[in-house]
């Protein structure tokens, strides 16, 4: 009988757990799942703040820019231009104003009341010529005060000069001490001082009783006066205190006149110069330069130059507008300013000039013939400076201004 060999039964596979694998594969999934969205959030996120960072930086931008532009509009935009540079002249003409040769007020030196005035205005008067008359009842009683003190301190002098006379004497012989003898001397010695004291004070009441008679200091016309009869004088020219009299010695006649630096070397002592008055129509009269002021004024970049003009019969008068003109004078190139560039202040005549730091400066002029649409610049500018061409009336010295497009210097 044959025996068949046992086969061994096969080892059993494990099989997957249906139980576990369903498990994991959702949790890897959960895993994956969240890790997404996280990076999503995060990319978001960094898009919101790199938006929110450009938007703050195109809204400073923005600012900025408008920031930069009003301050531009801020400042105001001006054209500029330099004076019109003319051909001279065959003569200069300058304005000026006539002025008396001496004037001077005449105040009162006591006080009291006006009693009565001998000359008026137009009148003309010579040197000493009794003006005025005041009463000055205070005054004569204080001097005949004053006298009469000076009378007392004589009769002590006398009593004290032959005390100390007759103590000398008595001394000589031992009568009286020394010690009295030097009282009386010495009392003889005040009574002098005494006496030297009343002939000041009396002295000094007579010359102040002298001025209630005004007299002419000078020869020439009275333009003024300011007191009536019965009107309170008051001595000296302080506080409220008026003149009575002005006088002006009018033979010959001051012509003050400002001359151009360009037309400085040409003028000097001895010039000759005619005076042309618009209302006298028989021609010019002949002056002279007698004095310069031998240095240029920086405001205006002038020469002070005094002409005398004679005037023997009076018909020229003081305070009048004149035109000087200078034969032969006009050697140098004249400067011309529109109208429209000039500044007309209170002050006088101004010209905004820009700096070279753009800052206007108010210069003043001197301005000489009107041509119509321009005037003649005396003084104040040179052809270099850049003079505004319609100026503001808002325009203050210092402002900062910008130039206008082909201004540029």
């Amino acid at each position: 009988m044959s025996h068949t060999a046992a086969t061994p039964s096969p080892t059993p596979v494990p099989l997957p757990d249906s139980n576990r694998g369903p498990q994991h594969a959702p949790s890897l999934r959960v895993l994956g799942l969240n890790r997404g969205k996280k990076l999503a959030g995060l990319v978001l996120l960094f898009l919101l703040l790199a938006g929110g960072a450009a938007s703050l930086a195109s809204r400073f931008r923005a600012n900025r820019a408008l920031a930069a532009e009003t301050e531009r509009l801020a400042v105001m935009t001006v054209a500029v231009a330099p004076p019109a540079v003319e051909k001279p002249d065959d003569e200069l003409v300058l304005p000026a104003t006539l002025q008396a040769y001496i004037e001077s007020p005449i105040y009162a030196r006591t006080n009291g009341y006006m009693l009565k005035w001998f000359k008026d205005i137009g009148s003309r008067v010579r040197k000493g010529e009794l003006l005025a008359e005041i009463d000055t009842p205070e005054v004569d009683q204080e001097l005949l005060q004053a006298r009469a003190a000076r009378r007392q301190a004589e009769a002590r002098l006398q009593l004290a000069r032959s005390s100390a006379d007759r103590w000398q004497g008595l001394r000589q012989s031992d009568s009286v001490s020394q010690q009295e003898t030097d009282e009386r001397t010495s009392g003889y010695e005040q009574a002098q001082a005494d006496l030297a004291a009343g002939d000041a004070n009396v002295k000094r009441l007579e010359q102040l009783e002298s001025f209630k008679h005004v007299y002419a200091p000078f020869s020439g016309v009275l333009t003024r006066r300011n007191v009536d009869v019965g009107a309170l004088i008051n001595s000296g020219n302080g506080g409220t205190n008026r003149e009575l009299f002005d006088i002006a010695d009018v033979d010959p006649l001051r012509v003050f006149v400002s001359v151009p630096q360009a037309y400085a070397p040409s003028v000097h002592e001895g010039v000759k110069a005619a005076i042309e008055i618009a209302e006298f129509a028989h021609g010019r009269v002949q002056g002279k330069v007698v004095r310069t002021a031998d240095a240029i004024d920086p405001a205006t970049r002038t020469l002070l130059t005094e002409i005398d003009v004679p005037n023997p019969d009076g018909k020229l008068l003081p305070g009048s507008f004149a035109q000087v003109h200078f034969a032969g004078s006009a050697n140098a190139s004249k400067l011309t300013l529109p109208v429209s560039a000039i500044l007309f202040r209170a002050e006088g005549p101004r010209a905004a000039v820009v700096g070279a730091n753009r800052t206007i400066e108010l210069r003043k002029l001197a301005i000489g013939r009107d041509y119509g649409t321009a005037v003649e610049i005396l003084g104040g500018l040179s052809p270099l400076d850049q003079v505004v061409t319609n100026p503001s009336d808002s325009l203050e010295d210092g402002q900062s201004v910008q130039l206008a497009e082909g201004g540029q210097r």
